[in-house]
Protein backbone atom coordinates (compact mmCIF):
# COMPACT_ATOMS: atom_id res chain seq x y z
CA UNK A 1 0.00 0.00 0.00
CA UNK A 2 1.25 3.47 -0.87
CA UNK A 3 1.91 6.19 1.66
CA UNK A 4 -0.28 9.31 1.64
CA UNK A 5 2.60 11.50 0.39
CA UNK A 6 3.33 9.08 -2.44
CA UNK A 7 -0.33 9.03 -3.52
CA UNK A 8 -0.44 12.82 -3.52
CA UNK A 9 2.74 12.95 -5.63
CA UNK A 10 1.20 10.54 -8.17
CA UNK A 11 -2.00 12.61 -8.29
CA UNK A 12 0.01 15.80 -8.71
CA UNK A 13 2.03 14.33 -11.58
CA UNK A 14 -1.10 13.04 -13.33
CA UNK A 15 -2.86 16.38 -12.87
CA UNK A 16 0.13 18.29 -14.28
CA UNK A 17 0.19 16.00 -17.32
CA UNK A 18 -3.56 16.40 -17.79
CA UNK A 19 -3.35 20.20 -17.59
CA UNK A 20 -0.32 20.31 -19.92
CA UNK A 21 -2.57 19.05 -22.74
CA UNK A 22 -5.10 21.84 -22.15
CA UNK A 23 -4.76 23.90 -25.33
CA UNK A 24 -7.77 26.18 -24.90
CA UNK A 25 -8.25 26.43 -21.12
CA UNK A 26 -11.32 24.20 -20.79
CA UNK A 27 -9.70 21.77 -18.36
CA UNK A 28 -8.38 24.56 -16.14
CA UNK A 29 -11.77 26.26 -16.14
CA UNK A 30 -13.53 23.03 -15.18
CA UNK A 31 -11.16 22.48 -12.28
CA UNK A 32 -11.62 26.10 -11.17
CA UNK A 33 -15.35 25.48 -11.22
CA UNK A 34 -14.97 22.49 -8.91
CA UNK A 35 -12.78 24.57 -6.58
CA UNK A 36 -15.38 27.36 -6.44
CA UNK A 37 -18.64 25.50 -6.20
CA UNK A 38 -17.51 22.02 -5.08
CA UNK A 39 -20.42 19.89 -6.37
CA UNK A 40 -21.86 19.53 -9.88
CA UNK A 41 -23.70 17.25 -12.25
CA UNK A 42 -22.44 16.88 -15.82
CA UNK A 43 -25.33 18.96 -17.25
CA UNK A 44 -24.44 21.79 -14.85
CA UNK A 45 -20.76 21.68 -15.84
CA UNK A 46 -21.78 21.63 -19.50
CA UNK A 47 -24.05 24.67 -19.11
CA UNK A 48 -21.29 26.63 -17.41
CA UNK A 49 -18.54 25.71 -19.91
CA UNK A 50 -20.82 26.20 -22.93
CA UNK A 51 -21.03 29.91 -22.09
CA UNK A 52 -17.26 30.32 -22.50
CA UNK A 53 -16.22 27.59 -24.94
CA UNK A 54 -17.48 25.79 -28.02
CA UNK A 55 -17.85 22.35 -26.46
CA UNK A 56 -20.12 19.30 -26.69
CA UNK A 57 -21.94 17.56 -23.87
CA UNK A 58 -20.09 14.34 -24.68
CA UNK A 59 -16.67 15.99 -24.34
CA UNK A 60 -17.61 17.47 -20.96
CA UNK A 61 -18.79 14.06 -19.76
CA UNK A 62 -15.52 12.51 -20.96
CA UNK A 63 -13.42 15.14 -19.18
CA UNK A 64 -15.33 14.73 -15.91
CA UNK A 65 -15.00 10.95 -16.23
CA UNK A 66 -11.24 11.16 -16.72
CA UNK A 67 -10.84 13.50 -13.78
CA UNK A 68 -12.94 11.19 -11.59
CA UNK A 69 -11.42 7.88 -12.65
CA UNK A 70 -7.86 8.46 -13.84
CA UNK A 71 -6.93 11.34 -11.60
CA UNK A 72 -9.13 10.17 -8.75
CA UNK A 73 -9.73 13.66 -7.36
CA UNK A 74 -13.52 13.67 -7.67
CA UNK A 75 -16.02 11.91 -5.46
CA UNK A 76 -19.02 10.52 -7.35
CA UNK A 77 -22.37 10.42 -5.60
CA UNK A 78 -26.04 10.38 -6.54
CA UNK A 79 -28.83 12.92 -6.26
CA UNK A 80 -31.73 12.18 -3.91
CA UNK A 81 -33.70 10.63 -6.76
CA UNK A 82 -30.79 8.26 -7.45
CA UNK A 83 -30.76 8.98 -11.18
CA UNK A 84 -28.13 11.68 -11.70
CA UNK A 85 -24.47 11.46 -10.67
CA UNK A 86 -23.05 14.33 -8.66
CA UNK A 87 -19.32 15.02 -8.82
CA UNK A 88 -17.41 16.91 -6.16
CA UNK A 89 -13.74 17.65 -5.61
CA UNK A 90 -12.28 15.65 -2.73
CA UNK A 91 -11.17 18.02 0.02
CA UNK A 92 -7.79 16.36 0.42
CA UNK A 93 -6.86 17.29 -3.17
CA UNK A 94 -8.08 20.91 -3.18
CA UNK A 95 -4.65 22.28 -2.28
CA UNK A 96 -2.94 20.31 -5.06
CA UNK A 97 -5.45 21.50 -7.66
CA UNK A 98 -5.18 25.09 -6.45
CA UNK A 99 -1.38 24.97 -6.57
CA UNK A 100 -1.34 23.59 -10.11
CA UNK A 101 -4.07 25.66 -11.79
CA UNK A 102 -3.46 28.89 -9.91
CA UNK A 103 -5.84 31.20 -8.09
CA UNK A 104 -9.57 30.83 -8.50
Amino acid sequence: MRAKAEIQKVIETRLKNYISRDRNGIRREMLRLFLKIKSFTIPQVFQYLQKKFSITYHSVAAMVGIIASRLGILHVGRTKDGITSVYELKEKYEDIVLRIIGPV
